[in-house]
């Protein structure tokens, strides 16, 4: 981070138009320094600022500013002096630069550059965006195989002040197709009298100008490599890769899959300074479709109506089960995506991958599993039934073999096959208030059944429900939903690669709210097989 004071200190200078302390900011500190603290400026102050350097320093002040900025100072100055600029730049970021410029721009300002530059900038641009081609620079050091390390290094004195690099120096034929490299250690260690083509490395790791920039710096990681060659279709030379290009590409991708796995949609821009609506849209239709999607949790938990009011225990289950099938499935997402991105697994491996998880998954819900049964083991006693104080006045009809017999309490368990005549929620008992004697049934001759009368406030619950079948509900359920989330966590990333998405559009969110909504159904159905009375 700049230091604070930079800020008001170049203020006064522009005021003062002291030239000699504006030039001295610019020349004496880092460029990334000054790009840093003119951030804060107006456009129109930021030139005032460069322009008291000369060319060479403005463009690599320049080069350090994010893209969106580059674009607006464009458009500070005038045609002539930003092509005088641009020729400064470095191959690949004034082939970003152009690209990103209004047509109609790009095209004023080529007129304006040098020839051999517009030719270098036109192959440049032609590459896609997201390509080797459009990531590389034309600045690499070269020499002919058929010379001494002596003549080399002569050579190299020369090319030095115009490359970017000279540490890896490549050899090329006289059509310009890659033979081998010579790093420039190797080179001063050898013999002078030596030939490169005895001294130069023949197993040369370089990419296609057509790839992908993710294999380029999957390639440039792996191989430990401080710049990697790009050849054409016929193997010849026509740039570089460097470390510094390479690590942009790593930390945009790395944050469009974080965006993406956290259910957002990717923004180039920074936070902060992102469109505010930009930002509220992007969010808005992910959270919008997820939302749709959750309300089939809805749906679910209807179909079960009956279920939760027989046995309204299990309604306090529900979060801790589904949460375990999101968290599971989140957490294979994110490790699958990530294995992807790294070249450690590809969509082919599905099946490797499947059986890897199906295990994991199985450990994983045993964990849970047995935790969540001990949690369900210590369920207090007074929640394993509900009951409820009815404020109105209600009867029962119950068949007449089987009269209620009320307990000391006033309370009844009913028999099986009782009526509701008025709507009371739930089966299981009926308790007369404290101190009411209970009801006498009267025979109902066109059923054949006993109809009680009960007084408001008396109380009506639901069945008690053994906390041993309660808890291996739950730890069976935990256990089979944390083992489908991470199936399912595994398997819809390699699904989106296989279909030609990017695999982080299988993001946390997304699986967490559809493991969620069969959560529910593996939880209930499990329930329903083991509690008696259920089915």
């Amino acid at each position: 981070m700049a230091d604070p004071l930079f800020g008001p200190e170049i203020r006064m200078m522009l005021e003062s138009n002291d030239a000699a302390g504006l030039k001295a900011f610019c020349e004496a500190l880092h460029p990334a320094t000054v790009s840093e603290v003119l951030e804060e400026f107006s456009v129109e102050d930021v030139w005032k600022v460069l322009q008291h350097s000369d060319i060479k320093t403005q463009a690599a002040i320049f080069e350090y500013f994010p893209i969106e900025r580059q674009v607006e100072m464009v458009q500070g100055t005038g045609r002539a002096h930003m092509a005088k600029l641009i020729e400064q730049m470095s191959h690949d970021d004034r082939a970003d630069l152009l690209r990103r410029l209004n047509p109609r721009v790009t095209e004023e300002l080529l007129r304006l550059v040098d020839e051999a530059d517009r030719r270098d900038i036109a192959m440049l641009t032609k590459y896609g965006e997201n390509t080797a081609g459009a990531l590389m620079t034309t600045d690499y050091a070269w020499l002919p195989a058929n010379i001494t390390v002596a003549e080399a290094l002569d050579r190299l004195r020369l090319q030095a002040p115009d490359r970017e690099t000279i540490y890896y120096v490549y050899v090329l034929d006289e059509h310009r197709k890659l033979l081998g490299v010579i790093s420039l250690r190797d080179l001063i260690l050898a013999p002078r009298h030596a030939l490169i083509r005895d001294r130069m490395e023949t197993d040369v790791v370089a990419v296609h100008a057509q790839e992908d920039r993710e294999i380029v710096a999957q390639k440039l990681a792996r191989y430990d490599l401080i710049a990697m060659p790009v050849i054409d279709d016929e193997g010849r030379l026509v740039g570089i890769v460097t470390h510094d290009d390479v690590i942009d590409v790593v930390v945009e991708e790395a944050t469009e899959d974080v965006q993406r796995l956290g259910g957002v949609g990717t923004m180039p821009e920074n936070y902060l300074e992102a469109n505010i609506f930009t930002v509220w849209r992007k969010r808005a239709v992910w959270l919008s479709a997820l939302f749709g999607a959750e309300l089939f949790t809805f749906t679910a938990l209807a179909s079960f109506e009956d279920t939760i009011k027989a046995v309204v225990v299990l309604s306090l289950f529900v979060p801790l089960c589904i949460s375990t099938g999101g968290n599971s499935g989140s957490q294979a997402a994110t490790l699958i995506t990530r294995a992807m991105a790294l070249g450690h697994v590809d969509y082919k491996e599905w099946l490797r991958v499947l059986r890897h998880e199906l295990i994991l998954g199985i450990m994983l819900g045993a964990t849970l599993g047995m935790i969540g049964f001990v949690r369900a083991v210590l369920t207090p006693t007074s929640v394993l039934s509900n009951a409820e104080e009815v404020q109105h006045e209600f009867m029962l009809r119950v068949p007449a073999s089987t009269p209620l017999q009320f307990d000391a309490h006033g309370r009844a368990e009913l028999p099986p096959h009782s009526e509701q005549i008025q709507t009371i929620h739930g089966e299981g008992w009926v308790a007369m208030p404290a101190g009411t004697p209970p009801p006498e049934p009267f025979l109902d001759e066109s059923t054949g059944r006993l109809i009680y009368t009960f007084p408001a406030h008396s109380h009506f619950g639901t069945r008690e429900v053994s906390r041993w079948d309660l808890a291996f509900v739950v730890a069976l359920s935990v256990a089979a939903i944390c083992l489908w989330g991470t199936l399912v966590g595994s398997m819809l990333p390699l699904l989106f690669r296989s279909l030609g998405f990017d695999p982080a559009f299988a993001s946390s969110p997304f699986v967490a709210t559809f493991v969620d909504v069969t959560g529910i159904i593996i939880y209930f159905t499990i329930a329903i097989l083991i509690i008696p009375g259920l089915r």
